[in-house]
């Protein structure tokens, strides 16, 4: 008879169908270490199961406009922050892409956006990311400017989308067929997978500046306006990344 622990190797090592075989081959060892072992990939794969149904349920979109041809998510990270740019993403995932856990970027830990954010880029069958630099901001103001970062990354789409799912705005001078949706990063896998690029793309760019800006403090608040952040603005006057137009009660 094997040892338990030879067994929770097995376990631990073990693919999903790989697990359906072990738990038929020891469903009769009375052992309580190898029943709870039974239990608890059980559970594991209860919750991937629910996993994938809520991610079904995140294709509604998707299924609904892919008899048009490819469909691509579109979302922005940095329209609020007092310095740094603003930054879009662009993605279109093939149809029978799984990338468990993804979601809205804001619901996601930074462990987890980087680990979605190498998937995304590795899984996808194109993408890009747009900016719009802090000096553009100022010139344009954010909302023209997000636009801007919007449309560049669209252009970097090889191939290029027959739909766009948008999160909730509709962008100028795009020929292509614009879907707006509201809460669009919690309710469309490719806008998602778009906000995670754009997040994790804007995070990195942010802890860049931190290393030749370290008295910001950058690295922690990504350029929005915490309270560390605003004592350190009036503390040393505004950087080069920070943009006038947002900073105006502050200095």
């Amino acid at each position: 008879m094997k040892k338990i622990n030879e067994i929770k190797n097995e376990f631990a090592h073990a693919g999903e169908s790989e697990l359906l075989r072990l738990f038929k081959e020891y469903e009769d060892d009375s052992r309580s270490g190898v029943q709870g072992l039974i239990l608890q990939y059980r559970k594991k794969l209860t919750r991937l199961e629910e996993e994938r149904q809520r991610l079904e349920r995140m294709r509604i979109y998707e299924h609904k406009y892919e008899d048009l041809g490819l469909v691509c998510g579109i979302d922005e990270a940095g329209r609020g922050p007092l310095a740094g740019p603003v930054v879009a993403g662009a993605v279109i995932l093939p149809k029978d892409c799984e990338i468990l856990y993804l979601n809205d970027s804001k619901k996601l830990t930074p462990a987890r956006r980087e680990e979605l954010f190498l998937e995304i880029k590795e899984k996808a069958i194109t993408y890009g990311v747009g900016m719009a630099s802090p000096e553009r901001i100022d010139q344009i103001n954010i909302l023209q400017a997000t636009y801007e970062a919007m449309r560049d990354a669209i252009s970097q789409l090889n191939p290029q989308p027959q739909v766009l799912l948008n999160d909730a705005v509709r962008i100028p001078e795009v020929s292509i067929r614009q879907v707006p949706i509201i809460g669009g990063d919690g309710k469309s896998l490719s806008i998602a997978a778009a906000s995670v690029l754009a997040k994790v793309t804007r995070d990195h760019l942010m802890m860049e500046y931190d290393k030749s800006m370290p008295e910001y403090g950058f690295a922690s608040h990504k350029g929005y306006g915490s309270a560390a952040h605003i004592e350190a603005l009036q503390k040393y006057g505004p950087s080069p990344i920070h943009r006038k137009t947002f900073i105006g009660h502050f200095v």
